[in-house]
Parts: structure tokens; C-alpha cells; sequence
């Protein structure tokens, strides 16, 4: 029998989706625990360059999840301050060649539509934004509503705002369910948490927390790679990018791709990225993806070239299938909620992501519809074995 619940809602995962969750559902007035196999961070959070962008999103879901965290981070930055180092950088997205321009200009115009800010920006006006970059570009996109934050700080500050009580290095090795099936708390390696409610943050280890409830729920890691430049004055303004990286997020192939993004800090060091690649949760270092990538970003920016790169650094983004988050309650089992697999987009999706949740967990109306994002829409058969067993592995 389980012992009196302690808490209204256990958040599984202590990474900016989970900290976000335990944020929202503590000012819904809800009683919060965060448990996670290991520190404030330590997944693909830590891992991230802390992206907050619409830029990247076509019409639909995604954008309308995006439109609303973009809002949600600009309250958290009043609130938080410099903490999280909140940056409204804005994003330039450019074209090597007329083809696709015209491309990217579609692309905006139905960005436009759904209420993306996006201006675009003839060849000849590209220095004024961004001064070094390489010269007979056809022209681009400035998006002034992406921003960035330290996705570690981020997601500390917002774990302590929300006062949630937390167990840091303790794995969920079990789900408890009532006589019902219902989720009525977790069982970790040191203790057990009683709760009518646990949210599976567990990022790309979020099909493995499923699986203890006896469900599926496809999350596949993503590999992808980091470079980390010398501390260097600002000569990247903006987060920067090419228009072929869009496409990249969208692909669903599991073969490395790569695509230049490049951005300064306010430390100094400039952040490039990005790579994709399915590869299971194998973290060789891969020599040729770090080539590629600092082959692209030093053709947008030749200044680059002459610029030591300090280190790089790699993780797994959550992937689904269809590329939309698993965002709510599960209807399959009762007390179960999900906020994972949300990609690279993560650390940008999360407070909206938060806010959903709490919105569901209080039973009230939602900001957006969450139809779209539920967890069952994907077809398969059940998990094997009981709801009460042994993850094999979780950021739990």
C-alpha cells in the first residue's frame, strides 16, 4: 500500500522541460518534487546552446508553442534578470545563392502569417547586421524574436523559483499504479514518492520512463556536436545561420547532416553548431563532424578562420518521429504526463511546455490545444511486462 502522497505532482527530470514543469505547476499552487538520476543539467540540457527560436519553425504546432514560450522567456528575463543570461538577440537565417533566397522568402512569408516578425534583408544590407559576414550572399531574414539563454542557468534558476523539494542523483527505477492503474508515485533507488501525478521530463530517456507504465513512446536520441571557440570581441551579433539548416530540423533521416550556426556569447567564445546524426547514445568524438562544421561556419564568417576553437562538446536531443513534443496527459494512463521529446528545441519550448502541463494537472482551460502534442498518436504496440519494473536506463 502507498504511504500518504507527499506531493501533488513528481517531475521526472531536472533539465530546462522538467524545471519549467516544476515552475508552473508550484505557482498553479501545486506541492512539486523533482527527481533525477543525476544534477540540475545533466542531460541534454547541459548540452545545449541555449536556442530560443521561431526562425526554424514552419507553420503549425511547434510555431504556436514556440510564439507562446517566446513570450513566456521575456517574463521569466524580467523576473530572473541576468541570471540566465537572457539574451533578445534576434536571428539572421541567409541564402548562398538566388535559389534558394526565394526559397526562404516563402518559407518567412508563411512564418508571417502565424504571426512571426520577419524581415527580409537584401545582399547589400547583410553587413549592417552582421559586419564580418562573407561577402556574395544573396540575402537573408532577420527574425528579431529569437533570443538566447545559458540553458544551465536557465534551468537552476527556474528549478529554485519553484521551490520544489529535489532529489538529485536518484534514478526512477519503478512506477507505482493504484488497484486501478492509475500512476500513483515513483520508486527511485534511495526512496518512494507518492503523488496522484508524475510528469515524464526525462528528455531523450523519455520512452524508457514510459516503458515502466507499460506504454510506447518513441523518443530516439539525436547525436549532435558543439564547438566552443577562444573568448573573442563581439564579432557575431546575431544567432546565425543558413537557410539549409530549416531544412536539417525538419529531416527526418538518421544520416549525419550538418549546417552552420553560428553566434557569439556574452563571455566571449563563439557557440558553432549544428549537427544531426541517429547514432544511439554513442559518444565517440567524431573528427569529421567537427571539420564540417567549422568548414561552414568559417565560409559564413572568413574571420573565423584564424580563431581557435578551445573545445567541443556533444548530446542527444529527444526525437520523435513526427518532430512535435509529447506535451500532456496520457490517456492511457491515468496520472501520467509527458513533456519530452522536443528535439533541439527544448530549452526554447520550455516554459510553454511548463505551462501546459500545469494548466492540465489543475484541470483548467490550456493556452494552446494540446491534441497535436498527445502522446498516443503514435502507433505501435505496448511496452512488454508489468507498469512496476526496472528502467534499464533514465534521466531519472
Amino acid at each position: 500500500m502507498l504511504i500518504q502522497p507527499s506531493h501533488d505532482v513528481v517531475v521526472i527530470g531536472a533539465g530546462v522541460v522538467g524545471a519549467a514543469c516544476a515552475r508552473y505547476a508550484a505557482q498553479a499552487g501545486l506541492r512539486v518534487a523533482v527527481v533525477d538520476r543525476g544534477p540540475v543539467a545533466g542531460g541534454t540540457t547541459g548540452a545545449g546552446e541555449g536556442n530560443l527560436l521561431v526562425s526554424d519553425k514552419e507553420p503549425g504546432p511547434e510555431l504556436d508553442l514556440a510564439l507562446l514560450s517566446a513570450r513566456l522567456w521575456r517574463e521569466i528575463a524580467e523576473e530572473l534578470g541576468d541570471a540566465v543570461e537572457y539574451e533578445p538577440k534576434g536571428g539572421l537565417v541567409v541564402a548562398s545563392n538566388p535559389e534558394g533566397l526565394a526559397a526562404l522568402h516563402r518559407f518567412a512569408a508563411g512564418q508571417r502569417a502565424a504571426g512571426v516578425t520577419a524581415e527580409e534583408i537584401a545582399a547589400d544590407r547583410l553587413a549592417e547586421l552582421e559586419p564580418h559576414l562573407a561577402p556574395g550572399l544573396a540575402g537573408g531574414v532577420h527574425y528579431p524574436q529569437d533570443a538566447q539563454v545559458q540553458p544551465a542557468l536557465a534551468a537552476a534558476h527556474l528549478l529554485c523559483a519553484s521551490g520544489a523539494d529535489r532529489f538529485l542523483g536518484e534514478a526512477v527505477r519503478a512506477l507505482r499504479t493504484g488497484p486501478d492503474g492509475a500512476v500513483r508515485g515513483v520508486v527511485t533507488d534511495r526512496r518512494e514518492i507518492a503523488a496522484p501525478a508524475v510528469v515524464n521530463a526525462a528528455g531523450t530517456w523519455g520512452g524508457e520512463v514510459a516503458a515502466l507504465a507499460g506504454i510506447d513512446l518513441p523518443v530516439l536520441p539525436r547525436r549532435g556536436f558543439v564547438l566552443v571557440t577562444e573568448p573573442l570581441p563581439r564579432i557575431v551579433r546575431h544567432k546565425v545561420y543558413a537557410a539549409d539548416y530549416v531544412a536539417d530540423v525538419a529531416s527526418g533521416s538518421a544520416a549525419l547532416q550538418t549546417s552552420a550556426v553560428v553566434e557569439g556569447t556574452p563571455a566571449g567564445p563563439v557557440l558553432i553548431g549544428a549537427s544531426r546524426e541517429r547514432v544511439g547514445f554513442d559518444r565517440t568524438l567524431s573528427v569529421e563532424v567537427l571539420q564540417r562544421l567549422a568548414a561552414q561556419a568559417a565560409a559564413l564568417f572568413p574571420v573565423l578562420r584564424e580563431v581557435a576553437v578551445q573545445r567541443a562538446y556533444r548530446g542527444f536531443r529527444p526525437y520523435l518521429p513526427d518532430h512535435l513534443p509529447a506535451i500532456g496527459a496520457d490517456p492511457r494512463v491515468p496520472g501520467l504526463y509527458h513533456a519530452c521529446g522536443h528535439e533541439g528545441a527544448g530549452i526554447g519550448l520550455a516554459p510553454a511546455t511548463g505551462l501546459l502541463i500545469a494548466q492540465q494537472l489543475t484541470g483548467g482551460p490550456t493556452a494552446l490545444d494540446p491534441a497535436p502534442f498527445r502522446a498516443d498518436r503514435f502507433a505501435g504496440p505496448p511496452a512488454d511486462g508489468p507498469a512496476d519494473r526496472t528502467a534499464a536506463r533514465g534521466e531519472a
